[in-house]
């Protein structure tokens, strides 16, 4: 029966333990109901039952166990987070890059020659109507 106390105490001084630095651990922003400091103060005097309360209702359990590590900006294209995905560090090395430059560079000269031409009719055909009109 002793060693069963003794169990249960280490125990529960390891959850009291974990839960101070979990709380000394965690984001600002990733904490509930109370400002940090208030819960580490909770978790301190009140040991089992702050600790209970903290892993209640002041832990963060939706983000998962990796919220208080610093995380790696992910982009919203995941295959460009995969390993060994061969990125060019000039983006004159990607000739796949440069031809989308290109081929958009075209495309918005012919577009802009055909509103130009357009615009230039449009003024040629106003002149021509004017003395038409007098």
């Amino acid at each position: 029966m002793l060693f069963a106390d003794g169990f249960l105490g280490l125990a529960l001084f390891g959850l009291w333990l974990f839960c101070i630095i979990d709380v000394i651990s965690s984001d600002e922003s990733q904490l509930r109901n109370l400002p940090k400091a208030v819960w580490l103060i909770i978790v301190i005097l009140l040991f089992d039952i702050g600790a209970l309360l903290w892993l209640v209702a002041g832990r963060n359990w939706q983000s998962g166990p990796s919220a208080t590590a610093p995380r790696r900006p992910t982009s919203r294209f995941p295959e460009y987070d995969r390993p060994g995905r061969q990125v060019p560090a000039n983006p004159d090395d990607d000739e796949e890059f440069l031809r989308g430059v290109r081929e958009r560079a075209e495309q918005q000269r012919r577009e802009y020659q055909a509103r130009r031409e357009a615009e230039l009719q449009a003024e040629q055909d106003r002149v021509e109507k004017r003395p038409e009109d007098e």
